[in-house]
């Protein structure tokens, strides 16, 4: 998909980028030091010539009209390949090349994403603990069953990651009126995903607290303890 044209960015961790190969406009002898990853050239007539038809779906899927895997499913459905369908794969292959190229070159972006999919891992393995009480499987036949359930599995991570975002700050805040030494540097690198301390039993059963509706918290440990 064209994630330049939905305002993204394509920078995923692609685990045999070393088997990949790069798509290039022109003479693949221009580039010589890139010669052994060179896998071809991008068919840019195709791109031109389907350039109207792939703003419309990027303004479609930007607004919602119509969802990503819906158009994937229908351009694949066509009994020959689609030219919409080459116009994207053309396209494709220039951000994944660019990509490519930059992911060799800078250290940051390796170090970024590889921190962003650290972080999709943690939110995964949450989830998965919550919903211990069927192994990690929605078991409902009916759509409107499985989608209450996965609805409701995203609640209870929502509260979670709530509940430490909140007590990861009055901690701080804590300390720092303790007069306790706080490493500033280290504070972007803590993360509300982690879930030793909760109670996880499968059973959530939401009741009122008027104390939380008041603003009151449970107390934190003693800073001695901690």
């Amino acid at each position: 998909m064209p994630y330049h044209l939905l305002g993204f960015r394509f920078a995923p961790r692609i685990r045999d980028l070393a088997d990949k190969r790069l798509y290039i406009h022109g003479n693949a002898k221009a580039y010589p030091t890139l010669a052994s990853l060179i896998g071809g050239t991008v068919n840019l007539k195709h791109i031109r010539a389907h350039w109207d038809d792939i703003l419309r779906l990027a303004v479609s899927i930007k607004r919602g009209t119509v969802s990503a895997s819906l158009m994937l499913r229908k351009l694949g459905s066509y009994p020959r390949q689609n030219g919409l369908a080459v116009a994207l794969r053309e396209l494709g292959r220039i951000e994944r090349t660019l990509f490519a190229l930059d992911w060799m070159q800078n250290v940051e972006l390796r170090r970024r994403v590889q921190i962003g999919l650290n972080k999709g891992e943690a939110k995964n393995a949450l989830a998965c603990a919550v919903f211990l009480n069927r192994l990690g499987e929605i078991r409902d036949r009916r759509f409107d069953n499985q989608r209450y359930r996965a609805n409701g599995l995203n609640l209870v991570v929502a509260a979670i990651l709530l509940w430490n975002t909140v007590y990861l700050e009055r901690t701080i805040q804590a300390l720092r009126e303790a007069g306790k030494n706080v490493d500033e540097s280290l504070l972007p690198h803590l993360s509300p995903l982690g879930w030793e301390h909760i109670n996880l039993t499968g059973d959530y059963i939401w009741r009122q607290n008027r104390d939380v509706e008041q603003g009151k918290f449970r107390s934190l440990r003693s800073l001695t303890e901690a």
